[in-house]
């Protein structure tokens, strides 16, 4: 199937996210962004499910933390190079890909010391990602509900801690009309790239049948 790269999507996930604090490294969140094999509903067009492996190769050497995928702001966290100096750090593992800390610097940071207490309170418990796709395949895509299959993500750019994590048809298109219609335009890919190969078949199959001639 025909994938497009370069293109950055986002996806919401009603998951776990803590706030926490240490010595070593003040107040910072927990958290898993990404999980394997968890259907979920694209605004109607078609259930997604990111198939595990899919973070096997991908590029995480320079993600963001910020708020509801806001890139005007200043990110709260950063893994640079995804080390240990890195104020974020992320890992991949057998369910999908755990934020082990994010520092948040509470003190001079107004945004940060918000995003803390939010969580801690419990008012903030979603987390998305922004990401591009390298590898996918289609199941269904002759029903009114086919199935995506993410096999390879490319890069992560950013995870966002979001106000509203999941969303359903009505409010995908409400809150990220884009990634409505990326969503769309994805399916409707699948969907040409599924009929020019049931063409090339026929053709071929002429083909044949015309040289035993």
């Amino acid at each position: 199937m025909r994938t497009k790269p370069n293109d950055k999507i986002t996806r919401n996930f009603e998951f776990e996210i803590r706030a926490e604090n240490n010595e070593e490294h003040g107040n910072f969140l927990t958290g898993r962004a990404i999980v394997y094999d968890s259907p979920t509903d694209i605004g109607g067009y078609f259930r997604e499910i990111i198939d595990r492996g899919a973070l096997d190769e991908t590029d995480l050497k320079d993600v963001r933390l910020l708020i509801n995928h806001n890139t005007s702001m200043i990110p709260l966290a950063r893994s640079r190079n995804n080390n240990a100096n890195s104020t974020m750090q992320l890992a991949v593992d057998d369910a999908g890909l755990v934020m082990i800390r994010a520092d948040l610097d509470t003190e001079r940071n107004q945004d940060a010391k918000s995003l803390y207490s939010a969580t801690m309170r419990g008012d903030l418990t979603g987390m998305s990602f922004a990401f591009t796709v390298e590898g996918e395949r289609w199941e269904d895509l002759d029903t009114d509900y086919p199935t995506r299959h993410i096999e390879k993500i490319g890069k992560v750019f950013e995870i966002s801690a979001v106000t509203f994590p999941a969303y359903d048809s009505t409010t995908l298109q409400a809150r990220d009309a884009e990634a409505l219609e990326s969503a769309k335009a994805a399916l409707e890919n699948a969907k040409t790239d599924k009929l020019e190969e049931e063409r090339n078949a026929i053709l071929q199959m002429i083909e044949e049948m015309e040289k035993r001639k």
